[in-house]
């Protein structure tokens, strides 16, 4: 008997299979958490999370990984997943986000993987990106890239009704940010700052009740930037995302990905065009999620599971034996 290849995105059927996926890598870090080496951490997240992914029936593509195929040996940028059998589909992710955050055992480190129909999400480069976020319920282009940082926080607490000291804007902290990071605080608004993890930072601030983020800016990983307005097209909010060229070899980078508007301004929309389904399960412990819990006899994680088509938002709780 032969078999047809399912050509629509079963985003429903398959978001569960994606908790898994993003679980394991978090699990397999369980022993690595605190213990100092990066490598070995990163490692055992990229093994276990291909090994989930080859068990989901799909053909995934991996548009969004670990970096060219000669730099990285598993889940690198072209790579085939899945059984061959179910609908193409685009994979971006980052089996360990904050490597250094769970060697170090500091918050925030995250299994992440996003997941959509073949062609929805862009293919970027290995190169900077600016990136700008906030979160649901404010109007079309509240903040713009166009707008200095000051002018940002201005207008989000106008927006929001209250006063600019009311509001707190994530940045990574990088020596590259130190002019926009006095410019902010000019305006009395407070700053998070974040050592590594910008895929959390930008999460951060889709979810202000709970993580007290209003805003996100400043330059990080191009790819990353697709992470996360994966998420936000899930959680609700708005991104924009702007190439960053240091040399022509980044500028070669972008060509060979297809892009040759180098000034242009992408949108959520732009970065993840289809419907989403994204997953995140906490390596170290949190302002969005719990971190691996390891006991006598079990292991538990905490997964965020949404889907973009829906707008559902799942916490789950998986609690493993160790055998």
């Amino acid at each position: 008997m032969t078999t047809t290849a399912v050509t629509d995105f079963q985003d429903r059927m398959l978001s569960l299979g994606l908790a898994r996926v993003s679980e394991a890598a978090a699990i397999a870090c369980a022993h690595h958490i605190g213990r100092g080496d990066e490598k070995a951490a990163d490692q055992a997240a990229v093994d276990a999370m291909r090994r989930e992914l080859n068990r989901l029936d799909i053909q995934g593509t991996v548009v969004i990984g670990e970096g060219e195929r000669d730099e990285a040996p598993m889940l690198y940028i072209g790579e085939e997943v899945g059984s061959g059998n179910g609908p193409a589909v685009d994979i971006a992710l980052d089996p360990l986000e904050g490597t250094t955050l769970c060697a170090k055992d500091m918050p925030n480190s995250l299994a992440v993987i996003a997941m959509g129909p073949r062609g929805s999400m862009l293919h970027a480069p290995d190169v900077y990106m600016e990136k700008l976020a906030v979160g649901p319920g404010f109007r079309r282009g509240v903040v713009t890239m166009d707008m200095t940082a000051s002018e940002r926080v201005s207008a989000l607490a106008a927006a929001k009704g209250c006063s600019t000291r009311d509001i707190t804007v994530c940045v990574l902290d990088r020596p590259r940010h130190a002019e926009m990071i006095a410019e902010i605080r000019s305006t009395g608004a407070a700053i998070r700052l974040i050592t590594d993890g910008d895929v959390a930072g930008v999460m951060h601030a889709a979810d202000p009740a709970r993580t007290g983020i209003d805003m996100y800016m400043g330059s990080g990983g191009a790819p990353e930037g697709v992470l996360a307005a994966a998420a936000l097209k899930c959680m609700g909010g708005q991104f924009f995302g702007k190439l960053l060229f240091r040399n022509d070899d980044e500028r070669a980078r972008a060509r060979k990905a297809g892009i040759s508007n180098f000034d242009r301004v992408y949108t959520r929309d732009d970065l993840v065009a289809g419907d989403m389904i994204f997953a995140a399960t906490g390596v170290t412990d949190g302002s969005l999620l719990s971190g691996i819990r390891r006991e006598i006899g079990h292991v538990t994680a905490e997964t965020i599971l949404m889907r973009s088509k829906t707008g559902s938002v799942r916490r789950m709780i998986y609690r493993n034996p160790v055998r």
